[in-house]
């Protein structure tokens, strides 16, 4: 038997429900139908996915493997239903239509709002991605209409030819987001040597980050152990003071977090719009990108102080 979504589906409903008959009831099938289905599934994989006891299933130690992985299939497939179901929808309405492809931002929410004030007429979707390089071969394959995207220094994108580049920002300096009782939050400017004893927490799916902390910590002479997750998990984890993580300088003050520059800059990101030549949206995207970057700077102070401290900086971004 080969595995399918439907069976990865099933798997994690009994995880979340803890029983076979409440997640049968949850999938609209029979309890016995279900408990076949789980069987034919450990058959094929060798080995029991579930403890069954009077208290329920709870998943083994191969379960708990296997559920890790099914999640992200499973949820990876809804999110491609969703899209797909609204790009059919936008396809069946007239009219113009941007859309628009970001990978995460503190300001794709205004950027998009600003868009849309500016083009009341056109139908303006958002895909966001972890990876550049997914979103920008969707633009390569016409699948988005423009991009932006970050570039780690030192972790060159591939633009894929004939695409072009309007460049936001060419170097913006990635802060560190630390615990409010973190020893060194009390400072305006963090040294990497008072992070040396710290967790790092990176998202290796995001291209370049990994390698970029990487060098910068070995530029910096120090080992510090690194945690990989998501930046939902990051922040859950650097509030508890249970690691330290680069951010945007974007990033808006939290009662349980600190977000302050390392002192000399070294890591950061070059900010992008990429389209297709003769974009009509390129100059009114690239021109509210702009607007909705500026607006965030001047909210975020720990970044307005560092692009107010020295003339070689954008400060530009400040004026207007």
């Amino acid at each position: 038997m080969e595995l399918e979504v439907r069976h990865l589906r099933a798997l994690c409903a009994i995880a979340d429900n803890g029983s076979v008959r409440r997640a049968a009831r949850q999938l609209g099938v029979s309890q016995p139908a279900l408990t076949t289905q789980l069987r034919r599934i450990e058959q094929s994989l060798g080995a029991e996915l579930f403890h069954r006891g009077r208290d329920g299933c709870r998943p083994t130690l191969l379960g708990r493997t296997v559920l890790s992985r099914a999640r992200t299939v499973v949820d990876s497939m809804a999110v491609l239903v969703e899209e797909a179901r609204a790009e059919a929808a936008a396809l069946g309405r007239p009219g113009p239509r941007l859309r628009v492809g970001s990978t995460a931002s503190r300001i794709v929410g205004d950027w998009l709002r600003r868009l849309r004030g500016r083009m009341p007429e056109t139908d303006i979707t958002l895909q966001v991605d972890v990876s550049a390089t997914v979103l920008l071969r969707s633009l390569r394959a016409g699948r988005l209409d423009l991009v932006f995207v970050h570039e780690v220094e030192g972790s060159p994108l591939r633009v894929p030819d004939g695409l072009v580049q309007h460049t936001l920002l060419e170097r913006e300096p990635q802060f560190i987001s630390l615990a409010p009782d973190h020893p060194a939050a009390a400072r305006p400017v963090v040294d990497l040597a008072d992070l040396a004893q710290d967790r790092w927490m990176v998202d290796p799916s995001v291209d370049g980050e990994w390698d970029g902390v990487r060098r910068v910590l070995a530029a910096a002479g120090i080992d510090p152990p690194v945690l990989h997750g998501d930046y939902l998990t990051t922040a859950s984890l650097v509030a508890l003071g249970e690691a330290v993580a680069p951010c945007q300088p974007t990033s808006g003050p939290r009662d349980d977090m600190v977000i302050r520059p390392l002192r000399d800059d070294p890591l950061a990101v070059r900010l992008l719009l990429v389209t297709p030549p003769r974009c009509p949206a390129a100059g009114p995207a690239y021109e509210e990108l702009t607007a909705a970057y500026r607006a965030a700077a001047l909210r975020a102070g720990p970044y307005r102080e560092w692009l107010e401290g020295a003339p070689e900086r954008p400060g530009a971004l400040l004026g207007g």
